[in-house]
């Protein structure tokens, strides 16, 4: 096992799936967003073979009760490693974390990202490892390119630390956010006591760690590819193949 894994060991990985994946169906594909191919890869897929090399000793996914499709492909499927299956339906991405927090109460740190963010391996190693060597309470991944219908965006200082996160892009704003979060212990109890206090959305819930003065500190990702609709998948799939051309 090399340094890096070993640094790693405590660390949880997991993925929110739960989603509806309506816009996909409207367009013609009639499977759950997770589901979908880049490259005759599933997203889901991708992603737990992606958290295997970085050393992911188990990935937690959460799904939602109408996706059996889903459901069938992660119990059924040879990975490297275990699945641990939630499958509740949630309002919103904030409760399917604070669902897989509560559930989960030992987590001293996780890596969290959303089904439909692509990213290059070799970026997110490098995230990884500069988590590792961080002592932030979160770590956001955050990229320049704005590829979201509702994004989130990114207010930081010179340092990345992260000073607030926006509706509506500022003047001095550059970033938006990725859909990758790592979290240390302060970070997750704070997402409880987000969902308690009556927030449902993530963008709520990292507001509330600014608000709650906890160390927020952000990581550039070149590009960052959310996948919303069919053209999404071109631009994804043209995106990955830059990493090997």
């Amino acid at each position: 096992m090399n340094d890096f894994i070993l640094q790693l060991e405590g660390m949880e990985f997991a993925i929110i799936a739960a989603g509806e994946g309506s816009r996909l169906r409207k367009e013609g594909f009639n499977l759950p967003k997770p589901l979908l191919p880049l490259h005759g890869v599933p997203l889901i897929e991708r992603l737990i073979r992606v958290f295997a090399k970085e050393g992911a000793q188990q990935v937690h996914v959460i799904i939602n009760r109408q996706s059996p499709e889903l459901k069938t492909f992660l119990t059924h499927t040879a990975f490297e490693l275990p699945i641990i299956l939630i499958e509740e339906d949630t309002p919103s991405s904030l409760h399917s974390f604070a669902l897989l927090v509560k559930s989960n109460p030992a987590w001293t740190s996780c890596c969290l990202t959303t089904t439909d963010t692509v990213f290059k391996p070799h970026e997110f190693h490098e995230y990884l490892t500069a988590f590792r060597q961080s002592d932030a309470d979160a770590f956001m991944a955050v990229t320049p390119f704005v590829d979201d219908e509702s994004p989130l965006y990114v207010n930081t200082d010179d340092e990345l630390n992260v000073e607030a996160f926006l509706d509506k892009a500022t003047a001095g704003t550059k970033f938006v956010s990725g859909g990758i979060y790592c979290f240390r212990k302060a970070a997750m109890d704070c997402a409880l006591r987000s969902v308690a206090a009556g927030n449902s959305r993530m963008r709520n819930f990292q507001r509330a760690l600014l608000e709650n003065d906890l160390n927020v500190e952000a990581f550039v990702f070149e590009k960052v590819v959310d996948i919303d609709h069919l053209k999404d998948r071109i631009v994804a799939e043209r995106f990955l193949s830059e990493e090997v051309s």
